[in-house]
C-alpha cells in the first residue's frame, strides 16, 4: 500500500516566487529516489505564499530515507526563504 506525505511551506514576504523556484529545482531529485512514485508542486492562488508539495511514496521508510540524500546546503538555502518552518504528515 502507497503512502502519501503532503508538505505545506509558506515563503517569507515576497520571497514566493524564490520558494517555488528551489522547491521547483529540488524535484527531479525527489522524483529519482527509490519508492517515490509522484511528487507535485502546487501554489495557492489565493495565497501565493503558500506551497503543497504532494508527495505518493512506496512506504514511510522510503521517504525517511530519501531524506537522508538532502544536503545541510540545500536545508539552508531553503531556510531564507521560509516564513516559518514547513509541516508534513503522512497520509494513506
Amino acid at each position: 500500500m502507497s503512502i502519501t506525505r503532503i508538505n505545506t511551506f509558506r515563503a517569507r514576504e515576497h520571497h514566493a516566487a524564490d520558494l517555488k523556484d528551489f522547491l521547483t529545482g529540488i524535484l527531479p531529485e525527489i522524483r529519482a529516489s527509490a519508492g517515490c512514485q509522484s511528487c507535485e508542486l502546487l501554489q495557492d492562488h489565493a495565497d501565493p505564499s503558500r506551497i503543497v508539495i504532494v508527495e505518493i511514496w512506496d512506504s514511510i521508510e522510503a521517504h525517511r530515507e530519501s531524506l537522508s540524500h538532502v544536503s545541510p546546503e540545500s536545508i539552508r538555502q531553503a531556510k531564507q526563504f521560509l516564513a516559518e518552518a514547513p509541516s508534513g504528515a503522512y497520509y494513506s
